[in-house]
């Protein structure tokens, strides 16, 4: 095992990824959650804590190489649980020296027209949005600042077991079940998919590359394509008839929302799903090598997983 702690916030699909990564290569690997969970593989640490406590978190990451925001909020509470997050992890990395890798996504540019490449202004106008840019502006003031190191990679919407997707546990269920499904936003609109495992595998990469210091990245993502063509690709792998797509009617998104807080807090990101959605990933493709997971893999490994639930 190497004597180089690398430290993770969070155990999700993200989290749980770059932990075994890192622990296959040898790493000694901290991850910290407030339930103590985590990938029970050789090499990694599982540390019950809340990571929004300052000095709690700088001294798990004492002599630590990395830090990794792998954390995940729950949707509706980002205005209340972000800022401590990120605020004690920015005092953690400056304590402790650690590189800062942050795992964010697009929702700091707001609605664009065309491809989303990491130049554009982070000029969201929604809640949401200015969270995530917020928490950027901050860590890149601190590393200009020579305060810490940090750096940031930006996925599209998520796939792969576990993730929280759109392509998640509303649609491949039952695609297996030949049930119709029904889609937020236009069904036949282009949008860029990100594999949980790639992010993970980008992560990891920045964070030991003084190259991907100082700018954002985007997750190697592979071509665009509808929610309807994805729903169709699933069912073709998965062996299945395909299914019935729809769109959920504006009007009862509307109304869901004034019962349900999760529907009400999409109403923020729902030009999403309705207008051209495209990550464009050069720029991390070429400077790292990286390409992404193939399209076929990730819908096999999705329909694996889901049958073995």
């Amino acid at each position: 095992m190497s004597d180089q702690l690398h430290v993770i916030v969070g155990a999700g699909a993200i989290g749980s990824g770059a932990a075994r990564l890192l622990a296959a290569r040898g790493e000694h690997v901290r991850v910290v959650t407030r339930s103590g969970t985590g990938p029970e593989v050789e090499g990694v640490e599982r540390v019950a804590a809340d990571a929004a406590d300052a000095p709690r978190l700088a001294d798990l990451c004492r002599g630590a190489v990395a830090l990794y925001n792998c954390a995940n909020p729950q949707y509706t509470d980002w205005t209340t649980d972000w800022p401590p997050l990120a605020s004690s992890m920015l005092s953690a990395a400056q304590a402790s020296g650690a590189v800062l890798a942050i795992v964010s996504n697009l929702y700091g540019y707001g609605p664009v027209d065309g491809p989303m490449t990491e130049d554009l202004p982070l000029a969201a106008t929604g809640t949401k949005g200015r969270i995530r840019a917020g928490m950027w502006r901050d860590a890149l003031a601190a590393h200009t600042a020579g305060r810490i190191r940090a750096t940031e990679v930006r996925g599209s919407d998520y796939v792969g077991p576990r993730a929280e997707s759109q392509l998640g546990d509303r649609v491949v269920p039952r695609v297996l079940a030949g049930k119709a499904v029904r889609l937020l936003g236009n069904p036949d609109v282009p949008h860029s998919w990100t594999y949980v495992g790639d992010v993970s595998r980008l992560l990891v990469t920045v964070a030991d590359d003084e190259r991907a210091w100082g700018r954002p990245w985007h997750v190697p993502s592979p071509a665009p394509c509808t929610q309807r063509e994805a729903v169709n690709d699933i069912a073709r792998v998965a062996g299945v008839p395909p299914v019935k797509v729809g769109a959920i009617p504006g009007p009862v998104l509307w109304s869901a929302g004034l019962v349900s807080p999760l529907m009400r807090e999409l109403r923020e990101v729902a030009y999403q799903t309705r207008r051209p959605f495209v990550l464009d990933s050069t720029a991390a493709e070429k400077e790292f090598g990286l390409e992404p997971t193939p399209w076929e893999d990730v819908l096999n490994e999705i329909v694996a997983w889901y049958r073995a639930k």
